[in-house]
């Protein structure tokens, strides 16, 4: 269940992923599959190859990326999602769920 963002933030990163923009989006996300985490971050891009190639930089395999919609996306969690967030001078986004 995702919860904690506007409809606004929503469809901002929705037009920076169909621009074919690397876009970040956090928001609160439970899962009972993944005890302990309860955000996530979407990096999306509607360009795969710029996409696929963001997620190298990171360790992340194209086979990760959900394909939901029309929004590809990975999905950033736990210690990945904290690491990776700092690196990209985004950890004030990540620190507003905390």
């Amino acid at each position: 269940m995702a919860f904690g963002i506007t409809r606004d933030e929503l469809q901002r990163w929705k037009a920076a992923v169909e621009n074919e923009q690397i876009a970040f989006l956090t928001h609160y996300w439970l899962d009972d599959r993944f005890p302990g985490c309860k955000t996530v971050t979407k990096v999306g891009c509607s360009n795969l190859e710029k996409l696929i190639e963001w997620g190298k930089k990171y360790g992340l395999k194209e086979e990760w990326i959900d394909h939901k919609e029309a929004y590809p996306h990975f999905d950033l969690f736990g210690k990945h999602e904290y690491e990776i967030m700092q690196k990209e001078g985004l950890l004030e986004q990540l620190m507003k769920f905390q």
